[in-house]
């Protein structure tokens, strides 16, 4: 029998209640993780705690920042093994996601949990973030684009920042040292057409780990130029 206790009441102390079949689709989520991550590497927390906290309280705690509610349309970007967007969906099953990630191996693991939870409106898609910003079915199609993927912030803004529609928002999930990246891609995220509009940190109940959300709001259309290809988001930040 699974043991929700730790995820009830972490998500209690967020203010975030979980009902029966949320809690369900969590412990079959985990489930899943653990077995898939024994044939194909998803993530290197594999403890039952750990994937509650940091995985999963870890990605409800976009929800505070009060983007997500509704029905809204949301773009996950670099996902890995489903974070924060199949959280998200399990919490909020209005929301309508697309999971984007570079590994196909991934894919399948998300489509297998998409399929085994049931879920609708919510689609993994194999590719890259610079390749599909361009494309006019992506790009500035959605309400809020989101990322936990490990990038700088100037580098992340760029992949992330094209899918989002004109006063939409780009949040992007850090760690609690942040003013040196925020002092270095303040340019980048002007270019772009964002302009950051808060940033809020949350410590993980029951830990001293504190994550901040960066909530960068979409002011202007990004110009064409951008996402660029050939890697140079990560090799030459726009400064």
């Amino acid at each position: 029998m699974y043991n929700d206790k730790i995820l009830v009441s972490a998500a209690s102390e967020l203010g975030l209640d979980l009902n029966e079949k949320m809690i369900m689709d969590f412990s079959i989520y985990k489930e899943m993780l653990k077995e898939w991550n024994e044939k194909i590497n998803i993530t290197t927390i594999t403890d039952d705690y750990e994937i509650d906290i940091k995985h999963f309280i870890d990605s409800l705690t976009v929800v505070l920042s009060g983007k997500f509610n509704g029905t809204k349309s949301i773009i996950d970007i670099g996902t890995g093994g489903g974070f924060p967007g199949i959280p998200l969906k399990i919490y909020n099953n209005n929301l309508s996601i697309t999971l984007l990630d570079s590994l196909n191996k991934r894919i399948t693991f998300l489509a297998e949990v998409i399929n085994e939870l049931k879920m609708k409106n919510i689609i993994p898609i194999h590719g890259r973030a610079e390749e599909l910003g361009i494309k006019k079915e992506y790009r500035e199609q959605y309400d809020v684009c989101v990322s936990r993927a490990v990038a700088s912030l100037d580098t992340l803004s760029e992949y992330c920042i094209p899918f989002v529609k004109v006063g939409g928002y780009f949040i992007s999930m850090k760690g609690p040292q942040v003013e040196e990246e925020l002092a270095l891609s303040t340019n980048a995220i002007e270019t772009l057409g964002g302009k950051i509009e808060q940033v809020k940190y949350i410590t993980l109940p029951g830990t001293d780990i504190t994550h901040s959300l960066i909530v960068i709001k979409k002011l202007t259309s990004t110009p064409k130029k951008y996402p660029r290809g050939g890697g140079k988001p990560k090799k030459t930040p726009i400064k």
